[in-house]
């Protein structure tokens, strides 16, 4: 009898230990214990970095505070308890600032952008700097500020949780294994809008979808005629950064903006390139 219950433990850890299919770090040591190297960021999209423009003078884009925000107010899903955190990053018109100043950015750049978000501490320091050279009677003159042709604006306008889910499952004498996933969509506007005339020139609309899975595997026996109980588990879930997914579809509303606004005229690209 003993000898029996030796070899249903070791058959127990032997499954348990086979049971991860996929590790998710590739280094055989469980998730906590990894320690990740901080990594510059870039473009998500390399079409959009490696675009050529064609024209003699950049078109000058303004991002106002305010103008491109979550306006979803979708809370992060959680169904063990209430949580009162944003699914959605309060600042994505960070991620339209880097899009469009790293448009173009291995030909020179695309869009020249303009400071707008911190305008009123950009103001306070020209005032000390022509205060300064008041005071010491300098006549050199402040420069004027770099005015935008056109303003880009919008927002997130759209979360969706549990668009799709699914899985499937097997249990057979008390070892089970079962796989699930579930789709979320996020969706942005994007609106370039003419400073001199108020008209809306283009508006984009990208619908980016976010994707969740996981994998349990599971040992549930009785032993010792059936009085003593045994259970291992182990599972692996995966979920795409919601701002990573946010960030791509920023990145591909102003690669679409740039093509559409080449179609119409308002700009050129090197269609080689």
């Amino acid at each position: 009898m003993v000898i029996r219950q030796l070899y249903l433990f070791l058959s127990v850890a032997l499954l348990s230990s086979c049971a991860l299919i996929i590790d998710p770090l590739e280094n055989n040591l469980p998730p906590i214990q990894k320690i990740e190297k901080p990594t510059i960021g870039s473009l998500l999209v390399p079409e959009l970095a490696n675009i050529k423009s064609n024209n003699k003078v950049k078109p000058v884009v303004a991002i106002y505070q305010g103008s491109f925000t979550d306006q979803t107010g979708q809370r992060r899903s959680n169904s063990a308890y209430a949580t009162f955190s944003s699914a959605v990053t309060q600042a994505p018109d960070a991620y339209l600032i880097r899009a469009l100043k790293h448009a173009g950015s291995s030909n020179n750049g695309f869009f020249d952008v303009v400071e707008r978000v911190g305008l009123d501490n950009v103001t306070k320091e020209r005032q000390i700097i022509r205060s300064a050279r008041q005071q010491n009677k300098e006549k050199q003159k402040l420069p004027d500020l770099l005015f935008a042709g056109l303003i880009m604006q919008g927002g997130v306008i759209s979360y969706e949780s549990n668009v799709k889910s699914g899985g499937a499952g097997a249990r057979y004498l008390g070892i089970g294994m079962s796989r699930q996933y579930k789709q979320d969509t996020v969706t942005i506007s994007l609106r370039t809008v003419s400073v001199s005339t108020g008209r809306v020139l283009l508006e984009v609309l990208v619908t980016k979808t976010i994707l969740s899975a996981s994998i349990d595997q599971d040992i549930f026996r009785f032993i010792t005629d059936n009085t003593e109980l045994v259970e291992i588990e182990n599972g692996l879930v995966r979920n795409e950064s919601i701002n990573i997914a946010l960030q791509t579809a920023i990145e591909t509303a102003v690669l679409e903006t740039i093509k559409e606004g080449t179609t119409r005229g308002y700009w050129n690209i090197d269609e080689q390139e």
